[in-house]
């Protein structure tokens, strides 16, 4: 499986630099030393929140807004966006990533971006635990929004993790992490926050920049559905019932349909697994896994 053998790559590097600089200066023309520049927004003045156009510099602030506004409804917003199987998509997306250090090897660093409110980083850590007697290795969670964070801090109180080293909490833009050093992490995760960054290739660009050679990129992100009669119900439902559950959820509707808006919004998985490559991982296969026939999808990548 792929990220297993990333996992033991990036565990044998301090043996293997020399030959891992060879093959990335083959495969992406840089060595190992490089240091990508952040990605350049010079010259693209709009983006996309939602449907509406607005100015790039204004994205950020509107998101920050919309999660603010849901930080404490996190799990109503998620069981209204997956039609409650967003738990069960993690659960899976975790165990495929299969995360932990493995016998002999040094304690990893995880890195989870956009995940303001613990759910990935305390599965990250259980699974670790639970399957690789892995209680060492630690974890970083970063978010703008520091609602979201303050929320998976609370959370953390109730977990095993909470007051310890172990985890770390962090306001960071994911397209900058500018507390992160270079080659620092194992695994990159974002969990249904990529698609609300301003500017994704910036983000990935980053993203391999803080991963170690041998890392593991890893997302999950509602995505396209691939059967034509279900995304027709699905799309009703998005668009009819999710903003008026956030209506009488929680008295947010905006908020909501912006989430379904985004959605929309959000490329392809092939166009995805594209901008993945261009930032300069290299995939296994297609690099993704449709979850209940591409409601979601798991994308994985691996700096070498």
């Amino acid at each position: 499986m792929i990220v297993k053998r990333a996992l033991a790559r990036a565990q044998k590097q301090s043996n293997s630099l020399r030959f891992l600089n060879c093959c990335n200066t083959a495969i992406t023309g840089e060595p190992l030393g490089f240091v990508r520049r952040p990605y350049s927004t010079e010259g693209s003045k709009t983006t996309h929140f939602g449907f509406k156009t607005v100015p790039e510099d204004e994205k950020e602030h509107l998101v920050k807004h919309v999660f603010s506004n849901v930080a404490s409804s996190y799990d109503y917003m998620n069981d209204a966006m997956s039609l409650g199987i967003h738990r069960l998509w993690k659960d899976h997306f975790v165990s495929k990533l299969d995360p932990g250090r493995r016998a002999g090897g040094s304690p990893l660093s995880f890195l989870d971006v956009a995940g303001g409110s613990g759910d990935i980083a305390f599965r990250i850590l259980d699974h670790a635990a639970k399957i690789h007697g892995d209680h060492e290795s630690v974890m970083n969670v970063v978010d703008i929004n520091p609602e979201m964070l303050a929320e998976g801090e609370k959370r953390s109180k109730e977990t095993p993790y909470g007051n310890t080293s172990r985890i770390n909490f962090k306001v960071q833009n994911a397209e900058f992490l500018d507390a992160i050093p270079d080659n620092s992490q194992d695994i990159y995760t974002v969990s249904f926050g990529i698609r609300n960054f301003t500017n994704i290739p910036a983000a990935l660009a980053t993203a391999h920049r803080v991963l170690k050679p041998g890392g593991v990129f890893a997302c999950l992100e509602f995505s396209k559905v691939d059967n034509s009669i279900l995304d027709t119900l699905y799309q009703q439902y998005s668009f009819n019932i999710i903003p008026l559950l956030g209506q009488v959820l929680v008295g947010d509707r905006d908020s909501y349909q912006y989430l379904v808006e985004s959605i929309q919004r959000f490329p392809s998985q092939e166009q995805f697994a594209g901008m993945i490559q261009d930032a300069g991982f290299t995939l296994a296969g297609s690099g993704y896994e449709n979850l209940s026939f591409g409601i979601a999808a798991i994308h994985t990548g691996v700096k070498l």
